[in-house]
């Protein structure tokens, strides 16, 4: 049952974020301003959240990641994984609209 549940989740999660990826692509203007102002605060609370779960506990290891035999340092993949995507990936360039296909999606990174 919750291997059912875990596939279900995951493609619901793969869906929503295509949805939103389509619409950063095509939408107009007002709509994209509507969809920013709905969905960036419970991206950034979901960012947080999942971040607050993967802060260094007083070992310097993620509680998240760490097993009982096989600790995880901070930062774990979770955290490197935030600053790829919020911080450093902003900095870099991304090609032309009319170089990007439509249906190339970056795949998701998997989360431990």
């Amino acid at each position: 049952m919750d291997e059912i549940l875990g596939q279900v989740l995951r493609s619901a999660v793969r869906e929503r974020l295509d949805v939103l990826s389509e619409l950063a692509d095509r939408a107009d203007a007002s709509s994209l301003l509507s969809v920013a102002r709905s969905e960036l605060p419970r991206l950034t609370a979901g960012w947080r959240a999942l971040l607050t779960a993967h802060e260094a506990d007083e070992k310097g290891n993620c509680p998240e990641c760490s097993g009982r035999r096989r600790p995880t340092r901070a930062p774990c993949s979770v955290w490197e994984s935030a600053y790829e995507h919020l911080v450093a990936g902003a900095l870099a360039p991304r090609p032309a609209r009319h170089l990007r296909p439509a249906h190339a999606l970056q795949p998701a990174t998997p989360v431990p």
